[in-house]
């Protein structure tokens, strides 16, 4: 007896070769493709996807999700668009491991804009603790992947200084060790305070130990560096891959709002890096929005030292009037705001920053300094970050993939967050035929699982593991805007986890089957 039969569909593998007409067999959580008649099949459920796509699930490689989802853990911004599998961990920003619970919690505070709470106050400490929280409780898999903040600030602190050489040695162990635990690789957000502090060399030398352990480099990029030409920031990330022998992985990738450049001098960096023989490969996301915390606009000298000293900052009247001056301009307009708490607060909530300050009577950095600290730091913005004319050219790059960069909290989070990936289907191939659909669902299946190293999910092939979608490819689509984001997508009516249905003709059945997938172990 079979668990699940999905007959009459076109089965779109994840591998980029076109479609062909079979049946998919599920038992034991895993994947046959049958050719030919189903009768002589018994299963438990019978799915028929007569004029739908059946293909693997998708693979998230950009997540906000690793506390959130504790508290919701129906994940429906994210299941319902044919998520299987989110890696958390990225933008340097991971929640373990850490010497004490008491360090845990600050580092929560300090990037509660980006990344939320858990339900209840963090108790884990090590990798292997954290992960644990994830199997069958909640509804995708989760992989997870080691930021160098936590690193940081288990061997140097939370203060901008170099590390000493047993610093050094000692962050290579912590990073070992956690790879051991389960970790894909290291991640760095080089905007993102303690782990922004890190030197390249520090970098280069956590990288090597990842790298032995087969890891790979996920980095939001040192902005800093544009000061020094247009793509110092990436160049930084390439050197640290060149160097360290680690493959690359650049997060978010594409030409900024602004114009600056060419999208072609971006997208030839990493061309000629592959030309060179380097494995560098890249993501995007699908809207021409950026989102963050707030706070990230703040210079980095406002954190040095922990959440404690940006709050002191904020209220200190020499501090505001030095970050008023340092503070970039399109940090102070053109940004929605959202993630407000207090009930005092939530009539700001969706609204651009300078209608804030209007409201108020105030300066805009004033009202962004008062706000924040009334907050607890906790806001998160939703900016114009990407050049919409040239969006096409990432999405549809041999070397890109998509990844949402979703933040899963507010009432006005960005569109990502719901649409991401339907987007692509319905815009990018369908509409504006920028790429074609086989391709389209290998940069969400098999090639994230790729650059990852999982190696049992991101295709439909026999023996793989059942993370499979079924969705209409004339009706999928999102609504979801900017203007009104939290819109679940349409033409989506399955959702396989672990076998296991998730998403039931586009309903949530309620079933948490999703695991935490362990570099080393994936499958359990």
């Amino acid at each position: 007896m079979l668990d699940l039969i999905i007959k009459n569909g076109m089965v779109i593998d994840g591998s980029g070769s076109p479609g062909f007409h079979a049946a998919v067999l599920v038992k034991d959580e895993r994947v046959t493709i049958h050719r030919g008649d189903t009768d002589q099949f018994e299963a438990a459920r019978v799915i028929d996807a007569s004029d739908q796509v059946v293909c693997p699930g998708f693979v998230d490689l950009h997540s906000h999700a690793g506390l959130t989802i504790m508290g919701e853990p129906h994940h429906d911004p994210k299941v319902r668009q044919g998520v299987t599998t989110e890696l958390v961990g990225i933008d340097g920003i991971s929640h373990a491991p850490f010497k004490n619970v008491e360090e845990l919690q600050r580092y929560i505070w300090l990037d509660s804009g980006l990344n939320g709470f858990p339900p209840q106050p963090a108790d884990w400490l090590t990798v292997a603790d954290l992960l644990s929280r994830y199997d069958h409780t909640v509804a995708i898999n989760m992989a997870y992947i080691l930021g160098n903040s936590p690193v940081r600030i288990w061997s140097v602190g939370w203060h901008d200084r170099p590390a000493t050489d047993d610093e050094i040695q000692d962050m290579k162990s912590v990073v070992r060790e956690a790879m051991e635990e389960g970790a894909w690789g290291l991640s760095t957000g080089l905007d993102y305070p303690p782990g922004a502090y890190a030197s390249t060399e520090e970098l280069i030398a956590l990288s090597e130990a990842s790298a032995r352990l087969g890891g790979f480099y996920h980095t939001h990029t040192r902005g800093i560096l544009r000061a020094k030409g247009l793509l110092a920031p990436w160049e930084e990330a390439l050197d640290i891959g060149r160097r360290s022998g680690i493959p690359v992985h650049l997060t978010h990738y594409r030409q900024p709002a602004q114009g600056v450049g060419s999208h072609l001098d971006y997208l030839g960096l990493v061309e000629n890096a592959r030309d060179e023989g380097m494995d560098v490969t890249f993501d995007c996301y699908s809207y021409p929005y950026s989102g963050t915390m707030v706070h990230i606009g703040l210079p980095l000298w406002s954190k040095d030292g922990g959440p404690e000293r940006l709050m002191a900052a904020l209220k200190d009247p020499a501090d505001r009037a030095r970050m008023k001056k340092e503070i970039p301009k399109n940090r102070l307009e053109g940004n929605w705001l959202t993630h407000f708490r207090k009930s005092h607060n939530k009539q700001y909530d969706g609204k651009l920053l300078t209608d804030i300050a209007e409201m108020r009577s105030q300066d805009p950095a004033d009202a962004l300094f008062d706000l924040l600290f009334d907050e607890e730091l906790a806001i998160s913005t939703v900016g114009l970050g990407t050049n919409a004319q040239t969006l096409p050219a990432f999405v549809s790059h041999p070397a890109g993939m998509i990844a949402s960069d979703a933040i899963l909290f507010g009432e006005y989070p960005n569109p990502r967050t719901y649409g991401c990936f339907p987007i692509v289907l319905a815009e990018f191939v369908r509409a504006e035929k920028h790429l074609r659909l086989p391709e389209a669902i290998r940069k969400m299946t098999s090639f994230p699982a790729q650059r990852m190293g999982i190696p049992d999910r991101g295709l439909l092939r026999d023996g793989f593991k059942a993370d499979i979608v079924v969705f209409n490819p004339k009706t999928v689509k999102t609504h979801a805007t900017r203007e009104d984001p939290k819109h679940y997508p349409v033409g989506i009516d399955y959702v396989i986890v672990n076998g296991v249905v998730v998403i039931d003709q586009g309903e949530n059945t309620g079933a948490l089957p999703g695991r935490a997938l362990r570099r080393g172990h994936a499958s359990t």
